[in-house]
């Protein structure tokens, strides 16, 4: 997913179209996700498919060629992802009974597409065990039958609305792409960012990596990126990795390090300073040179050492430089050097040097790490 944020005057009318289409459709989604919700009650479902078993089974009765009895294994599978175990139960009751009086009225000697065989059964059977199994474990969570779904939905796009990056003043652009591993909707990698300082004059983002990807590092990229997002502009600049260290560290985690890169940036001067715990380089493009050049600050992973410091790189965003910060998903590949990552990554961008940079951060993605099965971030900083 890719955000900008365009403040020049006059826009065009097209971009502008664009953001106010993705407000639009955010606001769609949790109207959705708030009318599914519900009551949390499931008498409704549970006598939907009570009406729908006996109709199933005098159907297959009747019409034996287009509803067979494995077709009671239906309601079984929605009562599964929807139901509580208790109302399962009540369920299979019921199915049972059709079952047993479908057996009955069968004539022992025929086997028409009709009949209750022993197959029958036991398909029915072990669809009734899957979804009793589902039933369990959604009630062992503690999420009520429809909600835990929706309460995904509505995770999903709330790390959406925090990852979103601030508007900035004239003459500065910034664009994000985050692509979680395996095309999933949740990501180890993560970024915060708010605008601080005397009249909001100072932006300050942090992009992060969490140990793991996908949804195995996702509920402590959530955590993570929750914490963050409440140190950051709380604390002095330089004292936010040490505190977001010494927050991961207290955790415990089996698996607690991460890396993040903490950027902190004059929108008047364009001077700014680069922390680093563990992260890759950043790159900058110098307008005056055309040339791309590594960023490179000191500092160790976050949760591993108590009191680890953190060196700033310092560097000033000049009119028509770009800075780059990215996770290693984009640019590290098994048995390459990571310095030809960067190379790949600097020369894709490259040709939009003449063109600019707005709208480029997905397709940079796109064309570096496609199909990389890893979490891949790439956050660009533009001074127009």
């Amino acid at each position: 997913m890719a955000r900008g944020s365009d403040t020049r005057p006059g826009a065009s009318g097209a971009h502008r179209a664009r953001r106010a289409f993705h407000r639009a459709r955010v606001r769609l989604r949790r109207s959705a996700v708030d009318s599914f919700r519900g009551s949390g009650s499931d008498v409704p479902a549970l006598t939907a498919l009570l009406l729908l078993v006996p109709l199933l089974g005098g159907t297959s009765l009747a019409w034996p060629d287009w509803c067979p009895p494995e077709s009671l294994a239906l309601p079984l599978v929605a009562g599964g992802l929807l139901l509580r175990p208790a109302s399962l139960l009540g369920l299979y009751a019921v199915t049972a009974g059709v079952l047993v009086l479908g057996t009955a009225a069968d004539d022992p000697g025929a086997r028409d597409p009709g009949s209750v065989t022993p197959g029958t059964i036991l398909v029915v059977a072990a669809v009734a065990l899957t979804g009793l199994l589902t039933a369990q474990f959604r009630s062992r969570v503690g999420v009520p039958w429809r909600r835990g779904g929706t309460m995904l939905f509505d995770l999903r796009e709330r790390i959406s609305a925090q990852s979103a990056l601030p508007a900035l003043p004239a003459g500065w652009y910034t664009d994000l792409s985050l692509r979680p591993a395996g095309g999933q909707s949740f990501s180890g990698d993560f970024v915060v960012a708010a605008r601080t300082g005397p009249e909001g004059r100072v932006l300050e983002v942090v992009l992060a990596d969490v140990s793991g990807k996908g949804m195995d590092a996702a509920s402590r990229a959530l955590l993570l990126s929750s914490a963050f997002g409440g140190l950051l502009g709380s604390l002095t600049p330089h004292a936010f990795l040490p505190a977001a260290n010494g927050y991961l560290l207290r955790q415990n985690w089996d698996e607690g390090f991460a890396t993040a890169v903490h950027l902190v940036l004059d929108l008047d001067s364009g001077a700014y300073e680069l922390l680093s715990a563990g992260h890759l380089p950043g790159v900058q493009l110098s307008a005056g040179t055309g040339r791309w050049h590594e960023i490179a600050a000191e500092g160790p992973l976050l949760g591993v050492w108590d009191e680890a410091e953190f060196l700033p790189a310092k560097g000033t965003l000049r009119p028509g430089d770009v800075l780059m910060l990215y996770t290693d998903g984009l640019v590290e590949r098994p048995g390459s050097d990571l310095a030809e990552g960067i190379d790949r990554l600097t020369g894709e961008a490259d040709r939009y040097v003449t063109t600019g940079f707005r709208g480029t951060a997905w397709h940079l993605v796109e064309a570096v790490a496609r199909d990389v099965n890893d979490d891949r971030a790439l956050l660009l900083i533009c001074r127009e």
